[in-house]
Order: structure tokens, then C-alpha cells, then sequence
């Protein structure tokens, strides 16, 4: 025994291994505060600091009185990195049930996923599904901040407005061609997390978030949901393939109000027929038919070789140019212009054209915005066709004159129309409100005065458009019926029409113009007349009201007094 003495060697031994050990220890609590304090500092950050995105929403389009047609609401985006997710399976369930999923397609996802570090578990739900998610606490499970794409007016401006996709990029209509204007730029922050991923305090603004622009139509959605009722109810009424309606301000060239049938809801895409995406009115081509006379008078007025009450002999109601017949309903006689667009007389306004310079009347269907797009930049408008000038036949001349042998859409018919509304001036056809209009002078007021007084008799007793008739309002209008091309476009089905009708009103003050196509209408009544003439003097009528404008036909408004 040593007596409790200890050894000096065991000292010495201790004091060996002990000293060099908090020498060591010192040494790295100097490396670690003094020299590797930065790097240390940095991985810190890494586990805690994050960059995040600011959400910014799209920009509003709207319609000329501010009324929403599609804008960004907030919602919430869930996520998950499986590797950080528990096997818990009652919990996981839980978490299935939340989403709205069945467990078993739940837990394919999971496994599918399961060497990942991020997958969506659902996109842009509503704020109160998220907070269910989310008071879950699974592990592994995040939320972001994002938007998504409404339209209140769902299918009934849906043609024009168009959609964006899930990340709220343009795909259709103005959404699309507008993107640029549209389109929200995110902003940057950086924030700190604990360990679990969540926020535990913003610190900086990186980037400031930067919302789109509101983008004004020129629509009046009070006109827009009257134009879409009453297109709606005439193509189920008459069966009819299709339809379109478009309705302009004939002193600004805007459109008021521009409906397709058939239609699609862009807020439920789930089951979207292709077929229903298209705007019609802008991007169809076909051909316009009678419904081009007054512009075809309007041009043999102009050349000054023809006078308002010259007489146009067209017996015997038929002629032949080139081996092909051109013929009218029966024999007419002599007419005026007048008769010619009141009977619509294809004979009479043939033997007009063919006694003008060969290149005119083209040069002035030219003039007149057919053959070239309306310039709304809305995606794949038609140009159209539009035949050249030079060479071209007297039988291609006299087709011409009578709506064959061209392809417009329904948007240059319109613009067209407008130079007849608005003392021969024509207006760029625009889908935003204008403030201040442009035109360019294209016919002779005086020429225009006339064509309108000859149009306003087709609407009256004895002409092709009684059914346009708006009480208390003078109307000028033009009816059309047009065959359709067969399938294999060589030749016109015999049992396929195009119901059309152009018309303005008041036409002693021209505020409106409006052009219906109705396609391929089944049963006894198919012509414009008949079919198209009804919309337009509903649709027409009820805008002139609803726009206050004054009545023009007082004599119309006394009998109405009188007899109710």
C-alpha cells in the first residue's frame, strides 16, 4: 500500500493526456470564433435564411365601365419533400382526406415521389384547405402564396377575354396577345426559418413584387349579356351549327359587344371541346353574299357614272357572262339602286360594276378593310381573301359585286358597315376603348346619305328585313342568305345556308352597327331575313335603349302611344 500517497508518474500521466486535450479544446474554440467564425456563420444562414418569391397578381381586364371580366384571386399552393414525411399511416390518411384524394392514389403519388425532394400535393386551393393541411402538422408538408385566374362573366365574354394556363400565362384570346401588359413580375425576400421550413420572421425585401397593368375593353358588358342571350337563344331555336354577333360604336369603331355561340366556360376546363375556343367572329372566314350590295352601290355612286334615280334595266331577271348564269329571284324590269338593294338584285348590281373601271370595285373592297386583318391584334385573326385587281374577269367582277368569290370575317363586314354609319369614314375596328378615334375618308358623304335611305326600305313593308324593325328607330340594313361551299369546297351544298344581316340605327344619326351570322340553320325559315334579321332588331333595339339614344322615328313612337 502507498498509504493514499499518490503516485507522481500517475501525475504526471493525467497532466499528460489532460493538458494536450484542453490545449486542443482551446485551439478549436479559437479556430471557431476567430477563424472560422464567417464560414460558420454562412452555414448557419444556409440552414435558416431563405430567398422566397413575393407573389404578385396579373393584371385586371375589365370593360369599359370598370366591371371585372377577369382578375387574380389569392390562394394557396401545398407541397411536400417526401424524404421529410413520416410513415405514420393514420396521419398520412388524415393528410389524404384533407386533399380532397383518395388514400390509395395518395399513397402512389407518395411512393412515386419517394426519393424526391419536392412534389405538388395540390395546386391553388382555397385558403381554408390550406389551413387544414396545414393544422395537420405533417412534417415535410409547405405552403406558398400564389394567384389564380377568375372570369365572373364566365362563357359569355369567354371568346374574347380568352385564359391563361396554371401559372397564369396567356394561351387564349386577349390574355394571350395582351401577355406583355398582363403579366406580374414576383418579387424577392429573404426570410428566416427555424428548422422545421417555417417562417419565423421576414427580414429584407430583395426585389419589390410588380403587379400587371389593367387592361380597359371597349365592351359595355350590359350589351355583351344582351347579345349573348339573344345569340344563344336563336341558334337553339333554329338548330343552327353556330353563330356570332359582333356590335360596334359606328362614331369610335369599338366593339360593344362580340358573342360566338357555341361557347365554353373558361373557369371549368375539365371537359373542353376544342372546337368551342374560337372567336368566331374574328377568325372564320366566308363568304359575305348580298349583304355586300350597298357597299357594291356605294361604289358605282362614288365613280360618278351612276345617279341615286337612275333606272337599271335587268330583264330579263337573268344574264350570262363566261357560259354561267347569273340570276334574280324574277324579273325586276328596270330599277333604281334603291330597287336593286331592296330586291337584291344580283343582275342589277352586276350590270353596275361591269360599266366601271376594271380594277375599281376591288380597289375599293380594298379601301374598305376587306383582304387584310381589322389590325385588333387579337391571336389568329383572318385576313381574309380578296381577288387582285388587274386581269380580273367580268364573271369574277360580277360575282364580286354580289358577296362570292371573297372570304371576310364578320369583324371587316362590321368595319365596313361602319363607313356607311359614319358619312363615308372608316374607323380601325378596336377591342379597347378608344378615347380618340382615327379615320380616313373612303366614300363621298353624299354617296353614303343616299345608300342609307335605299337600305332603310329593306326594313321597311315590302323588303327582305321587316323582322329588323326596331319601333320608334329608323333602321338601314341589308339581309343576306349565302350558300355554304361543300366539304370538298369545289362547289355550294344546296341545303346549306349562311342566315345573315347587317344594319345600322338610328339611321338619321348612325350610333350602332351590328352584323349576325347564323350557320347552317334547320326547318322551314333559313334566310337572313328570317333568322338573323330577329337578333339584330332585339339585340339593337334594347342597346339603343339601354345607351339612351333618342328615338328617330317619332311617327312610330305616336302609334305606340296610341296603340300599346
Amino acid at each position: 500500500m502507498n498509504n493514499g500517497v499518490v503516485s507522481p508518474w500517475r501525475l504526471r500521466l493525467v497532466a499528460g493526456v489532460l493538458i494536450p486535450l484542453l490545449l486542443l479544446l482551446v485551439g478549436r474554440l479559437v479556430q471557431l470564433h476567430l477563424v472560422d467564425r464567417e464560414f460558420l456563420k454562412h452555414q448557419g444562414d444556409v440552414r435558416t435564411l431563405r430567398v422566397e418569391p413575393i407573389p404578385a397578381h396579373r393584371g385586371m381586364i375589365t370593360d369599359r365601365h370598370g366591371e371585372p371580366l377577369a382578375i387574380s384571386s389569392p390562394v394557396a399552393t401545398l407541397w411536400a419533400n417526401p424524404t421529410q414525411m413520416p410513415q405514420d399511416g393514420p396521419l398520412l390518411n388524415a393528410l389524404a382526406k384533407a386533399l380532397d384524394e383518395s388514400p390509395s392514389s395518395f399513397f402512389t403519388r407518395l411512393n412515386r415521389y419517394a426519393n424526391r425532394e419536392f412534389m405538388y400535393l395540390k395546386r391553388q386551393v382555397t385558403p381554408d384547405v390550406a389551413e387544414a393541411v396545414m393544422a395537420l402538422k405533417v412534417a415535410g408538408v409547405y405552403t406558398q402564396d400564389e394567384y389564380k385566374r377568375y372570369y365572373p362573366a364566365g362563357e359569355v365574354a369567354a371568346h374574347l377575354v380568352g385564359f391563361t394556363n396554371v401559372d397564369e400565362q396567356g394561351q387564349e384570346g386577349l390574355e394571350l396577345s395582351w401577355e406583355h401588359w398582363l403579366k406580374a413580375t414576383p418579387g424577392r425576400k429573404r426570410v428566416l426559418k427555424d428548422l422545421k421550413g417555417r417562417v419565423v420572421r421576414n427580414l429584407a425585401v430583395l426585389q419589390p413584387p410588380n403587379a400587371g397593368k389593367t387592361l380597359t375593353l371597349s365592351l359595355d358588358m350590359r350589351l355583351q349579356y344582351l347579345a349573348y342571350r339573344e345569340l344563344k337563344a336563336v341558334v337553339d331555336q333554329h338548330q343552327a351549327v353556330s353563330g356570332s354577333i359582333i356590335l360596334l360604336d359606328a362614331r369610335t369603331g369599338e366593339v360593344l359587344a362580340m358573342v360566338n355561340q357555341p361557347a365554353f366556360n373558361p373557369n371549368n376546363r375539365s371537359y373542353l371541346d376544342p372546337s368551342r375556343l374560337r372567336n368566331r367572329a374574328l377568325v372564320d372566314v366566308f363568304e359575305p353574299g348580298s349583304v355586300i350590295k350597298p357597299l357594291s352601290v356605294a361604289v358605282a355612286l362614288q365613280s360618278g357614272l351612276f345617279k341615286a334615280d337612275q333606272l337599271i334595266n335587268t330583264a330579263p331577271g337573268r344574264m350570262n357572262l363566261a357560259g354561267q348564269n347569273i340570276r334574280d329571284a324574277r324579273n325586276y324590269g328596270e330599277i333604281t339602286p334603291e330597287g336593286i338593294i331592296v330586291h337584291s338584285s344580283n343582275v342589277g348590281v352586276s350590270r353596275m360594276i361591269l360599266e366601271l373601271p376594271e380594277t375599281m370595285l376591288v380597289d375599293y373592297y380594298g379601301e374598305l378593310g376587306f383582304g387584310r386583318s381589322t389590325g385588333t391584334g387579337f391571336p389568329g385573326e383572318a385576313s381574309g381573301v380578296l381577288p387582285g385587281g388587274f386581269g380580273i374577269s367580268k364573271i369574277k367582277r360580277a360575282t364580286l359585286s354580289y358577296g362570292y368569290g371573297l372570304s371576310t370575317t364578320l369583324g371587316q363586314l362590321a368595319q365596313a358597315y361602319m363607313v356607311l354609319a359614319d358619312q363615308g369614314r372608316l374607323h380601325p375596328l378596336s377591342l379597347l376603348k378608344v378615347d380618340l378615334p382615327v379615320t380616313q375618308q373612303v366614300f363621298d358623304p353624299a354617296v353614303v346619305a343616299d345608300v342609307l335611305k335605299m337600305m332603310e326600305k329593306v326594313v321597311q313593308p315590302g323588303g327582305t328585313g321587316t323582322r329588323a324593325a326596331i319601333k320608334g328607330y329608323r333602321v338601314a340594313g341589308k339581309t343576306g342568305t349565302v350558300h355554304k361551299l361543300g366539304r370538298d369546297e369545289e362547289g355550294y351544298d344546296s341545303g346549306e345556308y349562311l342566315a345573315t344581316f347587317a344594319g345600322i340605327a338610328p339611321a338619321s344619326n348612325p350610333r350602332l352597327v351590328a352584323v349576325v351570322v347564323i350557320d347552317s340553320p334547320k326547318g322551314q325559315e333559313y334566310f337572313g331575313g328570317q333568322v338573323a334579321a330577329p337578333v339584330f332588331s332585339r339585340v339593337v333595339g334594347h342597346a339603343l335603349r339601354i345607351l339612351d339614344v333618342p328615338p328617330d322615328d317619332l311617327q312610330q313612337v305616336d302609334q305606340g302611344v296610341k296603340n300599346p
